[in-house]
């Protein structure tokens, strides 16, 4: 009988690694034996989140770095919208919380509602740290439930989300995880943590730790 492996993704939506890996994220979620279960960390939101100004051009250089890696596009767009637009902050606040509205509603799609933010900032320079903005991507992708939430943004979600990333971080600080993106896969009860890295050059390595491929 084959055995489901549970695979836990620990990320931020604005980490630009956590976009390089975005690729190789959509096709582990396709697998008919993986589990994949995406948990925001709320690294850059809240009290994480800083000014872009400050360290602008450190990230744009690290985003080129990513590219090289991934194969994933970081847009002019991208540079001159996002990075350097005046009072341009790096805050993942929105973002996270549409990624658990959607964990809420229609847990299948998560992967699809954190690529399309992903590829909004990156690829087409969009401001995803607004609320409009993110609840319009939501709702393209017909997800009109957590759009129409995300905007409320009611107390029982901001509870759902804060919830979701404490228990987040408590796994990081579990098993001693020091970033993201993290892995970690669960067989039979056994826990292992995967080596991120490997997600850049696609999921065959994954899958093959796996012992999937």
């Amino acid at each position: 009988m084959t055995q489901t492996v549970t695979l836990q993704y620990l990320f931020d939506p604005l980490c630009g690694w956590c976009y390089g890996a975005s690729a190789s994220l959509k096709a582990l979620a396709k697998h008919p034996e993986i589990d994949l279960q995406p948990m925001a960390t709320g690294l850059f939101s809240g009290s994480g989140a800083k000014p872009m100004k400050s360290f602008a051009a450190q990230a744009w250089a690290m985003d080129q770095r990513i590219g090289a890696l991934s194969g994933q596009p970081f847009s002019e767009d991208y540079r001159t919208k996002v990075l350097a637009a005046e009072d341009a902050l790096l805050d993942s606040t929105v973002a996270t919380r549409a990624v658990a509205t959607v964990a809420a509603s229609a847990a299948d799609r998560v992967i699809d509602a954190l690529t399309a933010i992903q590829s909004a900032r990156y690829k087409d320079g969009k401001d995803v740290t607004s609320a409009v903005v993110v609840a319009g991507i939501l709702t393209d992708l017909g997800l009109t439930d957590a759009s129409a939430r995300l905007l409320a943004a009611d107390d029982a979600l901001l509870h759902f989300v804060n919830a979701r990333t404490a228990a987040a971080r408590d796994l990081m600080n579990a098993y001693g995880l020091q970033g993201v993106p993290s892995l970690i896969a669960t067989v039979n009860g056994a826990p292992t943590i995967l080596d991120a890295s490997a997600l850049y050059a696609g999921p065959d390595n994954i899958l093959a730790a796996l012992k999937l491929a």
